[in-house]
């Protein structure tokens, strides 16, 4: 009797166990991909709606050509791929608001899941999204005849997609923020204003002087300039560095900080 008594015992401590990676893994991760890829307002919004901008936009430029030769279509289209990545990944962050309003986070409380696998999970599936607006956006630009160097796709299609991390964290700042039903009324316009100022639907040189010096304090601004340097041949612009690395820090923190007040509460 001891013997089965012990043997159980330690059957459930095992079970009680943290899980490894605090509960981070693959088929988590892609339930929730599959989950944000069912709803069809949000492919709409974050596919579909750059792509129109771009043939709205773009195609009329079409033979225009920059100071290096290369076409005015590119310097669009990496602009709107910047913008497509930026409102996937803020969208995908933004999703737990509505998760927070359904009480699925006081759920997960009950769960093995960290809090830190939780907030892991949001942000890679947010990247998946941003990484499917770039690809999306820079498809639409090929078959519209953008033609680059290949090392412009490869770098300025990685630098918009990676430098859409910032707005993960933002889409999870907001999303701890602001209430469900009000986060998606927010996020569109406060998106578009952001993109305008940050350079990403009209040059920052056709801007007044003071819109300028605005801009390069928004965190669109970081972004746009460096997934565009591959095409413009400025190189590296540490000031949009420092940009993108200052405001993914703070994002990050303020998500993490409301993070922790919103759990201690559930």
């Amino acid at each position: 009797m001891t013997a089965t008594t012990s043997s159980t015992t330690g059957t459930r401590a095992a079970d009680r166990r943290p899980p490894a990676l605090g509960g981070f893994c693959a088929p988590v991760l892609g339930i929730e991909i599959r989950r944000v890829l069912r709803n069809r307002r949000t492919l709409l919004f974050i596919l579909v709606m750059p792509a129109v901008f771009f043939l709205l936009f773009g195609l009329p430029t079409h033979g225009e050509k920059l100071d290096n030769g290369l076409p005015v279509t590119g310097w669009i289209m990496i602009s709107l791929a910047v913008y497509a990545a930026m409102v996937a990944t803020t969208s995908g962050g933004a999703a737990v608001a509505t998760e927070r309003a359904l009480g699925w986070s006081r759920q997960l409380r009950l769960t093995p899941l960290r809090p830190a696998a939780y907030v892991a999970t949001k942000v890679a599936t947010a990247m998946v999204l941003g990484l499917l607006g770039v690809l999306v956006e820079f498809a639409v630009g090929a078959a519209s005849g953008v033609r680059l160097p290949a090392h412009v796709w490869v770098e300025s299609g990685l630098t918009a997609w990676i430098g859409a991390l910032v707005f993960a964290a933002f889409g999870l700042f907001v999303g701890y923020l602001a209430p469900a039903e009000n986060v998606m009324q927010f996020m569109g316009p406060a998106l578009a204003v952001l993109a305008m100022l940050g350079g990403l639907f009209v040059p920052l040189e056709l801007l007044p002087d003071v819109m300028r010096q605005i801009a390069e304090f928004t965190p669109v601004y970081g972004v746009g300039q460096l997934a565009r340097a591959p095409l413009t041949g400025t190189g590296v612009d540490w000031a949009a560095v420092a940009n993108v690395t200052a405001w993914t820090v703070f994002f990050g923190l303020g998500a993490a900080r409301l993070f922790r007040r919103d759990t201690t509460r559930v």
